[in-house]
């Protein structure tokens, strides 16, 4: 089980953390990079051809067969002029949408394996080793490349990604239920139950629910928009790709997962609506950090500490933001409507990270990462309209 969410995790790690390092020491354009956000697409839109995979194929065929895929992909991007970044956008798009597919895949094969009692405890690893490849992408993999090379480094991981497919292919085989496969009208009715019918239930559920949506859009947007930056900022202030893969890579994810802990239990204590509040607010605050290390002469010790306090900031606001999301879904409709809020939010993602690297260009970095400061902003004035939304707050004692 492990083993399946790590492959989940870790093309998503090459492809958001990695290549955008890689790039910015091949001298791409900031520009250039920020349009990688926009192959993170089909992890967002994965959801429309959901129920292809539903009906046709068996599970492992189909995760099996897009991991081998993956990793001669991988091996593909590495013999591009990088010079020539529109065709390695493709091929890194190609990769993604098999990353996304094997997701699809992987998340409906565990479903049929485990029991109820059996999907906290799995969940509970799927978070963990989703974090693991993570690092080992964005973190581990950098700093390889800074020990042998790039080129070895991206040979190791089309390998890695093949040894998964083997080791995912010795997964045991589940049958599939007959009913969910043989429906006359199918592809119409999982758009209808699957989409249609959940969406509508949150807009008839209670008044304002644009509200809902737009806070969801914009609440990250401040995070989101500095993210795709953040790393190739390093590459331009002379760190080298193991300080990169060691610092932002791998503490900085391991500060996001304590302070998403953190956070957890802060809302716990609070409520939703005033977490949003405090730790949203801690959240814009710490790009500051970032504003001043490059606004300020260069320093090791400024980049490491705003490195750990905009990482840990960012776990601290997706925590109310995410138990946000659970609470207005019903339980209904509970996966799929957590699904369709996330392919929300995952738009912000794409959108803010693709526009990212221009206005860097344009403005600098100093000025960029405080404007990603006022991006948070708006979010905030719709907090009084969402509050319905968010239940009740706690007493602090």
């Amino acid at each position: 089980m492990a083993i399946l969410y790590f492959a989940e995790g870790f093309p998503f790690g090459l492809i958001i953390d990695t290549f955008p390092v890689y790039l910015r020491f091949q001298g791409i354009s900031l520009t250039s990079i920020g349009l990688l956000s926009l192959v993170g697409l089909p992890w967002t839109l994965k959801f429309i051809w959901a129920p292809v995979v539903d009906l046709w194929g068996r599970r492992k065929t189909w995760f099996v067969g897009c991991q081998i895929l993956m990793s001669l992909v991988l091996l593909g991007t590495f013999y591009l002029d990088t010079s020539r970044i529109g065709p390695l956008l493709w091929l890194l798009l190609i990769m993604a949408i098999l990353s996304a597919t094997q997701d699809i895949a992987i998340d409906a094969y565990t479903i049929e394996l485990l029991d109820d009692k059996e999907m906290g405890p799995a969940n509970g690893i799927r978070v963990m080793t989703y974090r693991i490849a993570l690092i080992g992408a964005g973190g581990l993999l950098i700093a390889m490349a800074g020990l042998v090379g790039w080129k070895a480094a991206f040979i190791s991981a089309a390998c890695l990604i093949a040894i998964l497919s083997f080791t995912c292919s010795k997964a045991p085989f589940v049958a599939r239920h007959r009913e969910q496969v043989d429906s006359a009208n199918g592809w119409r009715y999982r758009i209808t139950e699957g989409v249609w019918y959940p969406l509508r239930s949150l807009f008839n559920k209670r008044a304002g629910f644009i509200y809902v949506m737009l806070f969801i859009l914009i609440f990250k947007l401040g995070d989101m928009a500095i993210g795709p930056m953040v790393k190739p900022f390093w590459v331009d202030r002379k760190f080298t790709p193991l300080q990169i893969g060691m610092i932002p890579g791998t503490i900085g994810v391991v500060s996001t997962v304590l302070g998403a802990l953190l956070g957890g239990g802060l809302t716990s204590r609070w409520g939703i609506f005033r977490a949003l509040w405090i730790l949203g607010i801690a959240q814009a605050a710490s790009n500051l950090v970032y504003a001043a290390a490059a606004t300020l002469p260069p320093s090791q010790w400024l980049m490491y500490a705003a490195s750990v306090v905009e990482s840990f900031c960012g776990g601290l606001g997706t925590a109310p933001f995410l138990a946000f999301m659970m609470h207005i879904c019903e339980k209904k409709y509970a996966a799929t409507q957590y699904a369709l809020l996330s392919a929300l939010f995952g738009l912000t993602r794409s959108v803010s990270g693709a526009i990212s690297g221009a206005a860097t260009e344009h403005l600098g970095y100093a000025a960029y990462f405080i404007l990603t400061f006022f991006l948070s902003g708006p979010a905030f004035l719709l907090l009084g309209r969402i509050r319905p939304w968010a239940g009740k707050d706690r007493n602090i004692n």
